[in-house]
């Protein structure tokens, strides 16, 4: 039997608020975009200086980034251009 921990409990019971579901939604969709872009650049053999210095944001945005940090579109845009993704949106 698997024992679920108190983080768990505790997390389940704050998705029943819509406003927190809403936040913790939005923050795991932020998440995964962020490793898509770091596991992205991996795949490419470049290192966040490399992917900085094509996409011409600094270092520090890229790490920044891949972290999980909120960055605005343009940003977005140009680390997806220099690592040649497309981004596509649907409904």
């Amino acid at each position: 039997m698997i024992k679920t921990s108190s983080f768990e409990k505790d997390l389940k019971e704050r998705l029943k608020s819509p406003t927190f579901k809403k936040a913790y939604d939005d923050e795991r969709r932020i998440i995964t975009l962020a490793t898509e872009i770091a596991e992205s650049r991996e795949h490419a053999g470049m290192s966040q200086r490399e992917l900085a210095a094509k996409s011409g944001i600094s270092q520090q945005q890229v790490s920044r980034v891949e972290s999980g940090a909120n960055c605005n579109l343009l940003t977005f845009v140009r680390l997806t251009s220099a690592l040649g993704l497309k981004v596509r949106l649907s409904a």
